[in-house]
């Protein structure tokens, strides 16, 4: 019996490939599915509304009013005066497009009526105001 020699133990390891490769995987599919916020879109607060109906907004076009005034247009930031002319090219392309007006619950209500005149001057009737329930 002394003639058998004695078996080492193999200390147990770990396989780190799989895990790196899972991780990876992780990695992609949490940039894949993240929502990217665009640094120039408004931090506004619908104001709320007890007898809206629901804000089912199929257009293309959207107007944020933030409670200082400042004004965007599909998510870009521009100044008062050029609101006019993006209005007319839209009215160009197809003055049936649907308008919808996001306005801060604090934002004073005169340039919310100008952004509103801005568009019914131009023909634009499809204008609608975004709220909350």
């Amino acid at each position: 019996m002394s003639g058998l020699y004695q078996r080492r133990r193999r200390r147990p390891e770990m396989n780190l490939l799989p895990l790196i490769d899972v991780l990876v995987m992780l990695i992609f599919f949490a940039f894949v599915t993240m929502q990217f916020r665009s640094a120039s879109t408004l931090n506004i607060s619908v104001p709320k509304v007890e007898t809206a109906g629901r804000n089912e907004f199929s257009g293309k076009i959207t107007i944020g009013v933030d409670k200082d005034g400042g004004l965007t247009f599909n998510g870009k930031a521009v100044q008062p005066g050029e609101l006019t002319g993006l209005l007319e090219e839209v009215k160009k392309v197809n003055k049936d497009t649907p308008v919808l007006v996001r306005a801060d619950e604090v934002t004073q209500f005169k340039r919310v009526t100008e952004v509103w005149d801005s568009c019914r001057k131009l023909g634009l009737n499809k204008v609608v105001m975004q709220v909350r329930q």
